[in-house]
Protein backbone atom coordinates (compact mmCIF):
# COMPACT_ATOMS: atom_id res chain seq x y z
CA UNK A 1 0.00 0.00 0.00
CA UNK A 2 2.73 2.35 0.82
CA UNK A 3 4.94 1.56 -2.63
CA UNK A 4 1.35 2.44 -4.43
CA UNK A 5 0.74 5.58 -2.53
CA UNK A 6 4.44 6.70 -3.36
CA UNK A 7 4.00 6.00 -7.03
CA UNK A 8 0.97 7.99 -7.21
CA UNK A 9 1.81 10.54 -5.56
CA UNK A 10 5.08 10.56 -7.74
CA UNK A 11 3.23 10.42 -10.82
CA UNK A 12 0.87 13.60 -9.67
CA UNK A 13 3.76 16.09 -7.98
CA UNK A 14 6.79 15.03 -9.75
CA UNK A 15 6.22 14.48 -13.46
CA UNK A 16 5.65 16.61 -16.33
CA UNK A 17 7.32 19.63 -15.46
CA UNK A 18 8.22 20.11 -19.15
CA UNK A 19 4.91 19.38 -20.45
CA UNK A 20 2.23 21.27 -18.58
CA UNK A 21 1.21 24.61 -19.34
CA UNK A 22 0.24 26.55 -15.90
CA UNK A 23 -1.31 30.03 -16.05
CA UNK A 24 0.56 32.14 -13.75
CA UNK A 25 -1.78 34.88 -13.89
CA UNK A 26 -5.41 34.19 -13.94
CA UNK A 27 -6.75 36.76 -16.21
CA UNK A 28 -3.65 37.17 -18.75
CA UNK A 29 -2.47 34.85 -20.87
CA UNK A 30 1.04 34.26 -21.84
CA UNK A 31 2.41 33.33 -25.27
CA UNK A 32 3.05 29.75 -23.83
CA UNK A 33 1.30 26.99 -25.80
CA UNK A 34 0.94 22.95 -24.93
CA UNK A 35 3.60 20.59 -26.88
CA UNK A 36 2.45 19.17 -29.85
CA UNK A 37 0.50 15.77 -28.79
CA UNK A 38 -0.03 16.70 -24.90
CA UNK A 39 -3.72 17.64 -23.46
CA UNK A 40 -4.32 19.27 -20.37
CA UNK A 41 -7.59 20.09 -18.06
CA UNK A 42 -8.14 23.35 -16.93
CA UNK A 43 -11.40 24.49 -14.24
CA UNK A 44 -11.63 28.12 -14.06
CA UNK A 45 -13.90 29.59 -11.43
CA UNK A 46 -14.95 33.29 -11.09
CA UNK A 47 -16.48 34.22 -7.78
CA UNK A 48 -17.94 37.91 -7.39
CA UNK A 49 -20.13 39.34 -4.38
CA UNK A 50 -22.82 41.12 -5.95
CA UNK A 51 -26.39 42.53 -5.21
CA UNK A 52 -29.83 40.81 -5.90
CA UNK A 53 -33.66 41.52 -4.96
CA UNK A 54 -34.92 39.54 -2.44
CA UNK A 55 -37.96 38.20 -4.36
CA UNK A 56 -40.16 37.15 -0.57
CA UNK A 57 -39.40 40.83 0.74
CA UNK A 58 -37.74 42.96 -1.85
CA UNK A 59 -35.09 44.03 -0.23
CA UNK A 60 -31.56 43.92 -1.71
CA UNK A 61 -29.34 41.45 -0.39
CA UNK A 62 -25.57 40.55 -0.85
CA UNK A 63 -25.24 37.52 -3.11
CA UNK A 64 -22.44 35.24 -4.92
CA UNK A 65 -21.95 35.48 -8.36
CA UNK A 66 -20.02 32.73 -9.81
CA UNK A 67 -19.48 30.96 -13.09
CA UNK A 68 -17.30 27.45 -14.16
CA UNK A 69 -15.40 27.03 -17.09
CA UNK A 70 -13.73 24.07 -17.69
CA UNK A 71 -11.23 23.37 -20.52
CA UNK A 72 -9.88 20.84 -22.61
CA UNK A 73 -6.07 21.96 -23.95
CA UNK A 74 -5.08 20.24 -26.87
CA UNK A 75 -1.48 20.49 -28.49
CA UNK A 76 -1.95 20.76 -31.99
CA UNK A 77 1.74 21.87 -33.35
CA UNK A 78 4.23 24.00 -32.77
CA UNK A 79 3.39 26.82 -31.21
CA UNK A 80 -0.21 26.01 -31.97
CA UNK A 81 -3.07 25.37 -29.57
CA UNK A 82 -6.79 24.62 -29.31
CA UNK A 83 -9.09 24.99 -26.77
CA UNK A 84 -12.33 23.41 -26.08
CA UNK A 85 -14.89 25.10 -23.27
CA UNK A 86 -17.89 24.33 -21.14
CA UNK A 87 -19.54 27.01 -19.11
CA UNK A 88 -21.86 26.52 -16.44
CA UNK A 89 -23.32 29.86 -14.43
CA UNK A 90 -25.53 28.72 -11.86
CA UNK A 91 -28.87 31.01 -11.34
CA UNK A 92 -30.37 32.54 -8.46
CA UNK A 93 -33.42 33.45 -10.24
CA UNK A 94 -35.65 31.16 -7.85
CA UNK A 95 -34.73 33.33 -5.02
CA UNK A 96 -33.43 36.56 -6.33
CA UNK A 97 -34.28 38.91 -9.05
CA UNK A 98 -32.38 41.86 -10.63
CA UNK A 99 -28.86 40.06 -10.52
CA UNK A 100 -26.26 40.94 -12.71
CA UNK A 101 -25.66 38.65 -15.41
CA UNK A 102 -22.02 37.23 -15.62
CA UNK A 103 -19.37 37.79 -18.22
CA UNK A 104 -20.70 34.38 -19.93
CA UNK A 105 -23.69 32.05 -19.66
CA UNK A 106 -24.36 28.21 -19.99
CA UNK A 107 -22.75 27.16 -23.27
CA UNK A 108 -19.70 26.41 -25.24
CA UNK A 109 -16.76 27.74 -26.95
CA UNK A 110 -13.80 27.31 -28.77
CA UNK A 111 -10.49 28.59 -29.37
CA UNK A 112 -7.52 28.61 -31.13
CA UNK A 113 -4.43 30.07 -29.49
CA UNK A 114 -1.16 30.43 -32.20
CA UNK A 115 2.49 32.07 -31.06
CA UNK A 116 4.47 33.44 -33.55
CA UNK A 117 7.80 32.57 -33.06
CA UNK A 118 9.76 30.54 -30.62
CA UNK A 119 10.07 31.68 -27.19
CA UNK A 120 12.98 34.59 -26.92
CA UNK A 121 13.29 34.53 -30.58
CA UNK A 122 11.76 38.39 -30.80
CA UNK A 123 12.56 40.77 -28.39
CA UNK A 124 8.58 40.68 -27.15
CA UNK A 125 7.10 37.16 -27.62
CA UNK A 126 3.59 37.75 -29.33
CA UNK A 127 0.61 35.26 -29.83
CA UNK A 128 -2.89 35.73 -31.19
CA UNK A 129 -5.95 34.23 -30.18
CA UNK A 130 -9.55 33.47 -32.15
CA UNK A 131 -12.38 32.35 -29.64
CA UNK A 132 -16.04 31.57 -31.14
CA UNK A 133 -18.87 31.50 -28.29
CA UNK A 134 -22.16 29.96 -28.42
CA UNK A 135 -24.27 29.67 -25.15
CA UNK A 136 -28.00 30.75 -24.22
CA UNK A 137 -28.40 34.41 -24.88
CA UNK A 138 -25.79 35.37 -27.78
CA UNK A 139 -22.83 33.99 -30.09
CA UNK A 140 -19.81 35.99 -29.42
CA UNK A 141 -16.57 36.22 -31.53
CA UNK A 142 -13.20 37.17 -29.62
CA UNK A 143 -9.85 38.61 -31.06
CA UNK A 144 -6.48 38.50 -28.48
CA UNK A 145 -3.13 39.98 -29.17
CA UNK A 146 -0.92 38.25 -26.56
CA UNK A 147 2.29 40.43 -25.58
CA UNK A 148 5.09 38.86 -23.10
CA UNK A 149 8.60 39.87 -22.71
CA UNK A 150 10.96 37.36 -20.00
CA UNK A 151 13.78 39.19 -17.50
CA UNK A 152 15.66 36.15 -15.89
CA UNK A 153 12.60 34.95 -13.27
CA UNK A 154 10.12 37.69 -14.09
CA UNK A 155 7.82 37.54 -17.00
CA UNK A 156 5.94 40.34 -18.12
CA UNK A 157 2.50 40.03 -20.01
CA UNK A 158 -0.01 42.02 -21.46
CA UNK A 159 -3.61 41.45 -23.64
CA UNK A 160 -5.16 43.42 -25.84
CA UNK A 161 -9.06 41.66 -26.00
CA UNK A 162 -11.83 42.81 -27.77
CA UNK A 163 -15.44 40.48 -28.57
CA UNK A 164 -18.64 41.41 -30.76
CA UNK A 165 -21.62 39.98 -29.02
CA UNK A 166 -24.80 39.43 -31.38
CA UNK A 167 -27.65 38.37 -28.91
CA UNK A 168 -30.31 36.64 -30.12
CA UNK A 169 -33.30 39.58 -29.00
CA UNK A 170 -31.38 41.56 -31.79
CA UNK A 171 -29.16 43.66 -29.52
CA UNK A 172 -24.94 44.00 -30.79
CA UNK A 173 -22.12 44.92 -28.45
CA UNK A 174 -18.52 45.34 -28.45
CA UNK A 175 -16.84 44.13 -25.08
CA UNK A 176 -13.17 46.00 -24.48
CA UNK A 177 -11.37 43.53 -22.11
CA UNK A 178 -7.66 44.32 -21.97
CA UNK A 179 -5.61 42.20 -19.13
CA UNK A 180 -1.79 43.27 -17.97
CA UNK A 181 0.20 41.94 -15.17
CA UNK A 182 3.53 40.45 -14.09
CA UNK A 183 4.64 37.05 -12.23
CA UNK A 184 7.93 36.33 -10.63
CA UNK A 185 9.48 32.82 -10.39
CA UNK A 186 10.59 32.66 -6.74
CA UNK A 187 10.84 28.82 -7.25
CA UNK A 188 9.93 26.50 -10.25
CA UNK A 189 7.17 25.29 -7.91
CA UNK A 190 6.04 28.57 -6.29
CA UNK A 191 5.06 32.28 -8.78
CA UNK A 192 3.72 35.62 -7.19
CA UNK A 193 2.54 38.49 -9.23
CA UNK A 194 0.54 41.35 -9.80
CA UNK A 195 -2.79 41.00 -12.60
CA UNK A 196 -5.48 43.03 -13.38
CA UNK A 197 -7.89 44.25 -16.08
CA UNK A 198 -10.53 45.97 -17.55
CA UNK A 199 -14.01 45.29 -18.88
CA UNK A 200 -16.18 48.26 -20.90
CA UNK A 201 -19.41 47.72 -22.92
CA UNK A 202 -20.17 49.58 -25.70
CA UNK A 203 -23.74 48.63 -27.45
CA UNK A 204 -24.42 48.53 -31.10
CA UNK A 205 -28.17 48.24 -31.57
CA UNK A 206 -30.79 46.96 -29.38
CA UNK A 207 -32.41 48.03 -26.09
CA UNK A 208 -28.72 48.50 -24.76
CA UNK A 209 -28.45 51.52 -27.30
CA UNK A 210 -30.07 53.87 -25.57
CA UNK A 211 -27.93 53.09 -22.14
CA UNK A 212 -25.00 53.76 -24.26
CA UNK A 213 -25.27 57.87 -24.23
CA UNK A 214 -23.37 61.13 -23.61
CA UNK A 215 -23.23 59.64 -19.70
CA UNK A 216 -22.18 56.27 -19.36
CA UNK A 217 -23.78 54.30 -16.24
CA UNK A 218 -21.67 52.34 -14.05
CA UNK A 219 -22.81 49.27 -15.42
CA UNK A 220 -21.62 49.81 -18.60
CA UNK A 221 -17.84 50.53 -17.26
CA UNK A 222 -15.19 51.11 -17.90
CA UNK A 223 -14.45 49.16 -14.96
CA UNK A 224 -11.19 47.91 -13.76
CA UNK A 225 -9.43 45.97 -11.20
CA UNK A 226 -6.21 44.66 -9.94
CA UNK A 227 -5.01 42.47 -7.63
CA UNK A 228 -2.10 39.57 -6.49
CA UNK A 229 -1.63 36.74 -7.85
CA UNK A 230 0.02 33.13 -6.80
CA UNK A 231 1.00 29.98 -8.50
CA UNK A 232 1.42 26.47 -7.05
CA UNK A 233 3.12 24.44 -10.14
CA UNK A 234 3.74 20.67 -8.46
CA UNK A 235 4.54 19.62 -12.68
CA UNK A 236 1.13 17.49 -13.90
CA UNK A 237 -0.78 19.31 -11.34
CA UNK A 238 -0.93 23.23 -10.88
CA UNK A 239 -3.04 25.82 -9.45
CA UNK A 240 -3.34 29.92 -9.25
CA UNK A 241 -6.03 32.36 -7.83
CA UNK A 242 -6.23 36.00 -8.09
CA UNK A 243 -8.08 38.42 -5.99
CA UNK A 244 -9.08 41.76 -7.54
CA UNK A 245 -9.80 44.67 -6.01
CA UNK A 246 -11.87 47.60 -8.08
CA UNK A 247 -10.12 50.28 -8.58
CA UNK A 248 -12.04 52.37 -10.44
CA UNK A 249 -15.26 53.99 -8.83
CA UNK A 250 -13.61 52.87 -5.46
CA UNK A 251 -16.72 54.23 -3.00
CA UNK A 252 -19.33 53.63 -5.69
CA UNK A 253 -21.70 50.82 -4.02
CA UNK A 254 -23.33 48.03 -5.84
CA UNK A 255 -26.52 48.36 -6.93
CA UNK A 256 -28.94 45.44 -8.06
CA UNK A 257 -28.46 44.26 -11.16
CA UNK A 258 -24.78 45.65 -11.20
CA UNK A 259 -21.94 43.24 -12.34
CA UNK A 260 -18.85 45.22 -11.12
CA UNK A 261 -18.28 43.83 -7.16
CA UNK A 262 -15.74 45.66 -5.05
CA UNK A 263 -13.69 42.92 -5.20
CA UNK A 264 -13.64 39.72 -7.74
CA UNK A 265 -11.96 36.24 -7.40
CA UNK A 266 -10.45 33.97 -10.00
CA UNK A 267 -9.36 30.28 -8.78
CA UNK A 268 -7.43 27.88 -12.00
CA UNK A 269 -6.72 24.35 -11.09
CA UNK A 270 -4.67 22.35 -14.18
CA UNK A 271 -3.87 18.82 -14.86
CA UNK A 272 -1.54 17.78 -17.85
CA UNK A 273 -2.21 14.24 -18.69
Amino acid sequence: MLIKTTVCAAILLGAGVAAANPRALPMTYTTDTLPAGEVEFEQFTDLVPLRGLNNASGKPELILGSEFQQEIEVGLADRLELGLYFVYVPSSADTYSRVARMPDDNGLKQRLRYTLADPGAWPVDVGVYGEITENTREVELEGKLMLQRRFDRLRIAANLVAEYEAYFDGSREIVLNPTAGATYEVTPSFHVGLDSFMRAEYAQSGPAKKEDGAVRTFGLGPQYYAGPAVMRNFGKLWWSVGAYLRVSDPSHEVQPGELYGKVWFRSMIGYNL
